[in-house]
């Protein structure tokens, strides 16, 4: 990937839908991915965001450190645990999939995301948003 390349909306369904029992579904008229029923990312209107599950806790501190990468939409995502990524904020296709993997492992069930160990990039269930911001 140079500096000129950008993650796109094709990146993220292909990095969303390489995880273990995905789906694509339509809702709201925006694609959202989907384990076990539940959406664990979305691509927003225009394409150039999208939507992960993020826990509350770790929504402010992530945003503070690098609001030009992520944010939520006031009056729709303050009060669930979710949060957006900008797309052209990602520094490289191993942060797509890593900030993927931690949404779906938080949304997977238990013994889906147990199997497959290799998508706890952090170790020990933290994910990348307990980790190092960017990674």
């Amino acid at each position: 990937m140079t500096a000129d390349d950008v993650i796109t909306a094709a990146d993220v369904r292909s990095a969303a839908l390489s995880l273990p029992d995905t789906a694509e579904k339509l809702a709201w008229g925006q694609p959202t991915f989907r384990v076990a029923g539940k959406i664990f990312a979305s691509l927003g209107d225009d394409e150039t965001a999208m939507g992960v599950k993020c826990p509350r806790e770790d929504r402010a501190e992530l945003i503070a450190a690098e609001p030009e990468k992520f944010f939520i939409r006031e009056g729709h995502d303050d009060h669930y645990a979710w949060m957006r990524v900008r797309l052209s904020a990602l520094e490289d296709e191993d942060e797509l999939a890593a900030i993927l993997a931690d949404s779906w492992r938080q949304v997977a069930p238990r013994r889906l995301a147990a199997a497959h160990p290799e998508l706890d990039v952090a170790g020990e269930g933290e994910g990348w948003a307990r980790g190092e911001p960017g990674g």
